[in-house]
């Protein structure tokens, strides 16, 4: 089991925006502005454009409804949606909240928030991912 399914399993700890049953959100613990993302599928898979069109249909579906919740708790003009990542073997998506595209620049230096921040910051994104 890799890190992500661990987390999406509570077996390590997260500050999650959303869940059902296939898609996890939590909190980028490195994140580039408040309100960043990720979106993993519960099931173990690599790449991203491995996933059968009708799952990765409704993995979108789901991410699109917690970029809703990231615009509305973190008003921007946009929401990026990126997909990076070599680091950790199972398909993620970023999402960044950016008032312009320097807010989505990985190579810039990530916030360093408190664990009372980002507490505020999840429940603040899954109010409104439930409102």
């Amino acid at each position: 089991m890799d890190i992500f399914s661990k987390i999406a399993a509570g077996e390590i700890p997260s500050y999650k925006v959303a869940e059902n049953d296939e898609f996890y959100a939590f909190l980028d613990i490195n994140p580039l502005v408040k309100g960043h993302t990720l979106v993993i599928p519960r099931r173990e898979v690599d790449y991203f454009f491995d996933m059968e069109d009708d799952e990765l249909a409704r993995y979108q579906q789901f991410a699109k409804r917690v970029a809703t919740a990231i615009k509305k708790a973190f008003p921007c003009k946009k929401v990026a949606q990126v997909v990076l990542g070599l680091e950790v073997a199972h398909a993620h998506i970023h999402l960044i909240p950016m008032q312009s595209e320097a807010d989505a620049d990985f190579r810039k230096e990530k916030l360093k928030l408190t664990e009372e921040e980002f507490k505020e910051i999840a429940a603040k994104i899954n109010d409104a991912f439930n409102g």
